[in-house]
């Protein structure tokens, strides 16, 4: 199954009772709650207040954003107990805050392996998130560390999420989908070019259109669920969120 949601933080400016209204009259069906502002890691009154209002909305949590920087921040408690607080499947969390060129992934790969079993105590997962400054800045690195976590933890645990690298021609972030997707729980859909100029989806049909075309064979194939999120809309302008929400559920419902 292909969810269409939202990531909260594509709408800092509004609070989460504007961001529900938003995404329930654009149709989608979950919310990514950001912890920089809309459910901050260890308030866990927002969080549960979050999680009844979101589903007094008609929407389910599709995970929870973190800002945890594995390697570099204390307190993943805290955010293990907010995901849980707000019912989140899912807690994305960063792989450091270096690139992985030359930096020194034992730390990383050690707090990773040591969230992901906390989180699955919680029956909660573990979805690093695709950027660079990390060690998921290429696709090599992002396989690598999967396979060392995998390794400290004894199974396949660890989840990625994927969006388009920067400037990426289509052909190449097709390629680096197709081989992450194994192991690919969340998509953020947005269509940057050039550099990070923000444009409608649709001004990158093509890619996206192949992108959901690979995520839903997969569905078929392996029956492994994606959450499609909304972020980084033109001028973070929430009149446009229906022309986009639109966009996407045309493009996961042909």
């Amino acid at each position: 199954m292909l969810t269409p949601g939202l990531c909260s933080i594509t709408y800092r400016q509004l609070d989460a009772d504007g961001v529900l209204d938003l995404a329930a009259r654009a149709g989608l069906a979950a919310v990514e709650w950001g912890a920089d502002v809309h459910v901050p890691a260890g308030d866990l009154a927002t969080a549960r207040s979050v999680a009844a209002r979101t589903a007094g909305a008609g929407l389910t949590v599709a995970s929870y954003g973190s800002y945890f920087r594995a390697g570099v921040h204390d307190g993943f408690a805290d955010v293990l107990a907010t995901a849980v607080a707000l019912g989140a499947p899912r807690i994305r969390v960063w792989a450091g805050d270096r690139g992985s060129a030359g930096a020194d992934r034992v730390p990383v790969v050690t707090a990773l392996a040591d969230a992901v079993r906390r989180a699955a105590d919680a029956g909660v997962e573990v979805g690093t998130e695709s950027h660079g400054g990390t060690l998921t800045d290429t696709t090599a690195s992002t396989l690598l560390l999967l396979e060392e976590v995998d390794d400290l933890v004894g199974a396949p645990a660890l989840t990625t999420y994927w969006q388009p690298t920067v400037d990426a021609p289509d052909d190449d972030a097709l390629t680096e989908l197709a081989v992450l997707l194994p192991r690919t729980s969340t998509v953020h859909a947005f269509s940057w070019a050039p550099g990070t100029t923000r444009n409608p989806l649709a001004s990158r049909e093509s890619l996206w259109r192949h992108a959901i075309a690979l995520l839903r064979d997969d569905g078929h194939d392996h029956g492994r669920d994606h959450d499609v999120l909304v972020e980084f809309v033109p001028g973070d302008d929430p009149a446009v969120l229906a022309r986009e929400a639109s966009t996407l559920r045309r493009w996961l419902n042909p």
